[in-house]
């Protein structure tokens, strides 16, 4: 079973409902995403498994929307991996020590990845910046975190990193993952009392380039230094989330330098019992608006 943010043909209001064996039923009383993540998670799971639902359509019938709404904001952690501590210090040579140093410490690397109007979803477009020269797609899991820090689901992440811009200095870090296009969640929400032991799910990312495979690389959670518990505990020490908020959990995949997305690509994240969320690819920020200015989710300034 699956959370997911939809619309159909004949409603293009987004609305909220639950994937069940090939079938979508829309949640009544409930009219967002961040409705659901401002309740206890008992509350949630039983809206989800219990609650009043509308009539069934099957999934082929609706159109998946990014599975963020409301005031919840995406949030990511750096460094988790050991494979992105080598990634890191190759990218970094006048401050690999940054990297290596905050693999180790006890606080975690956290930053602000995007608000949520401005993440894509399966079926969307990504893009990478036009004053960039190396970028990569950056597989994660996503923790779904209600208000109260509880973990309620798992989503697929594409945390998009400008690596040339990021390895001139680590303080370029903002313009290296937080623009338009460089977040993509879904395709839906996995529940998390429906997943027995995340640490053990299998990850993948493949690129298509010119209707062949460029860069395909697998790896698990098992290889995560942190616990998901543990970021979550630093990520709401000294902040509040009344929408709740979505965390990317770190890569653990990373196609090696020179390697870098381009336009036309299409990327491919799938995160085990969660699903496989796909993009395309755009450079530039002209090509960004036009590919959110076609989806009605979304509206941009000019």
């Amino acid at each position: 079973m699956d959370i997911i943010r939809y619309h159909t043909s004949g409603s293009p209001v987004p609305l909220v409902g639950v994937r069940d064996q090939g079938q979508v039923f829309g949640l009544l009383g409930v009219g967002s995403l961040a409705d659901l993540w401002a309740l206890p998670l008992a509350e949630i799971r039983q809206r989800v498994q219990a609650g009043e639902r509308v009539p069934a359509v099957q999934a082929e019938e609706v159109t998946l929307l990014p599975p963020i709404d409301g005031r919840t904001e995406v949030w990511a952690a750096g460094v988790t991996y050991s494979i992105s501590r080598a990634a890191r210090v190759e990218e970094s040579e006048r401050s690999a020590d940054v990297y290596r140093q905050v693999y180790d410490a006890e606080r975690p690397e956290l930053f602000f990845k995007s608000a949520g109007w401005r993440v894509a979803g399966h079926g969307q477009t990504i893009a990478v910046r036009a004053d960039s020269a190396v970028d990569v797609p950056e597989p994660e899991v996503a923790l779904v975190i209600n208000r109260f820090g509880d973990i309620a689901g798992y989503t697929a992440c594409n945390d998009v990193s400008s690596r040339s811009i990021e390895g001139q200095n680590p303080l370029y870090l903002p313009q290296a993952k937080i623009y338009l296009g460089g977040c993509a969640l879904g395709p839906a929400i996995r529940p998390a009392w429906e997943i027995a032991d995340p640490y053990h799910l299998g990850i993948e990312l493949t690129i298509r380039r010119n209707g062949g495979v460029a860069w395909r690389g697998q790896a698990s959670t098992s290889a995560l230094r942190r616990t998901f518990d543990d970021l979550v505990g630093y990520l709401m020490r000294a902040d509040v989330h009344p929408d709740g908020v979505v965390l990317a959990t770190g890569t653990c995949l990373v196609p090696p330098a020179p390697f870098s997305l381009a336009d036309g690509d299409i990327v491919s994240v799938g995160v085990d019992e969660v699903g496989v969320l796909t993009t395309g690819v755009v450079r530039g920020l002209d090509r960004m608006r036009e590919a959110f200015g076609r989806c009605a989710d979304f509206t941009l300034g000019r």
